[in-house]
């Protein structure tokens, strides 16, 4: 009786222990995570002032002497560092909405350095992605396990990770296939892979992560031949992110793309935490809905964040007939472009939609003249004398 009562006092204080050491590896992930991207941030934006600021020197890389771009490279070391840290302590799908703060941080940084004004839309929209943050934060997931070799190898070969890995190769290979083969860049599927593929970087960058800290802590995981195939998959997929995100930034808006970047990669990447992680295990009704809540606001805030930016008017590198004097108008169709539209493909030629045409030889208007009336100018006959 006595040794029954004995456990029971044991396993009831060792309970708030296990909560209070959960909470606060949360809160130490999620302050990493947070300064992390708003250090990102600002290095990128000094490293954008850098090149503004010498874009009209001849020699192309003469940023590299300046100690601004090289503080930025600094800085973005450093937040690098502090939000991959962060994924070795908090639950994958916690950390993974924050890089919405790096949206705040840019606009914080617009007002204070840049002095733009902020419309009410502008604040609203912050003030969303704040409250969404804070939702995310206090609801999110409390899950902790240490990150050793044998815990990752036991979520790889897990029968749910395995479906899902086999659905998400499919759905890869059929958007890669119409993105190749068909033509499809549309900026739906070029982000689609890109969020597929950051799903397998966060999840390789957790077990990376999570695997250096346990083995600075005493337990040595370096040796384990998962640490570098999670290393190698981290390092090839972050690659081909970049490499089609450069891809999607040559088509379309850079402010389009963050937004709907972040939408897809965030969800995707929350889906691939809570099926390898198993992030939500034993979470219930209320936080999830109000983990979802969050989520919902983060995404309605970024994506307002991104487009109350001011649009710039694009360069038309081609005349209309409407900015021609009134007189030289009546000659052509008045408003229609002298060359096509700017980036098409029939930039800088005639259209021209049967190609047979091309080739087919010009007919000149012949004119009769026998027929030709009098010619409307009076003539004047000059005498050698003149």
């Amino acid at each position: 009786m006595e040794v029954q009562q004995l456990q029971d006092v044991l396993f009831t204080t060792a309970a708030p222990d296990n909560n209070n050491i959960s909470y606060r590896e949360n809160l130490i992930g999620t302050l990493l995570a947070i300064f992390g991207h708003f250090v990102v941030s600002i290095a990128l934006n000094l490293q954008k002032y850098s090149h503004v600021r010498l874009a009209g020197f001849k020699d192309s890389r003469s940023y590299f002497k300046t100690k601004t771009w090289w503080s930025g490279l600094f800085l973005m070391i450093i937040g690098e560092i502090m939000v991959f840290s962060s994924y070795a302590f908090a639950p994958l799908s916690l950390i993974v909405p924050l890089s919405a703060v790096s949206l705040i941080a840019s606009s914080l940084i617009g007002i204070i350095f840049i002095k733009e004004k902020w419309k009410p839309k502008e604040f609203f929209s912050c003030g969303l992605t704040i409250i969404g943050i804070y939702l995310l934060v206090t609801f999110g997931p409390n899950s902790h396990e240490k990150m050793t070799g044998d815990v990752i190898v036991k979520h790889l070969v897990s029968w749910p990770f395995l479906v899902y890995t086999l659905v998400e190769i499919l759905v890869f290979c059929s958007l890669l296939y119409f993105y190749k083969q068909k033509n499809a860049n549309y900026l739906i599927v070029i982000l689609l892979l890109v969020a597929l593929l950051d799903s397998t970087t966060v999840v390789a960058v957790k077990a990376v992560a999570g695997m250096i800290v346990v083995s600075i802590q005493g337990t040595m995981q370096l040796g384990y031949p998962i640490f570098y195939i999670m290393f190698v998959c981290m390092v090839a997929t972050a690659i081909a992110q970049a490499s089609y995100l450069s891809q999607a930034s040559q088509l379309y808006d850079y402010a389009l793309i963050a937004s709907v970047n972040y939408i897809l990669s965030t969800s995707i990447a929350i889906c691939a935490g809570a099926i390898f992680y198993v992030d939500f295990l034993g979470e219930d009704v209320l936080h999830l809905c109000m983990f979802s809540l969050g989520c919902l606001l983060a995404f309605l805030g970024a994506f307002l964040i991104t487009r109350t930016g001011k649009k710039k008017k694009t360069f038309e590198p081609y005349v209309t007939m409407s900015s021609l004097p009134a007189g030289l108008q009546s000659m052509y169709d008045n408003g229609n472009a002298v060359q096509p539209e700017f980036g098409s493909f029939s930039y800088g030629a005639l259209q021209n939609n049967d190609m047979s045409e091309m080739y087919s030889p010009a007919t000149l208007p012949v004119v009769n003249e026998e027929a030709s009336p009098a010619p409307p100018y009076k003539t004047l006959d000059h005498n050698k004398t003149e």
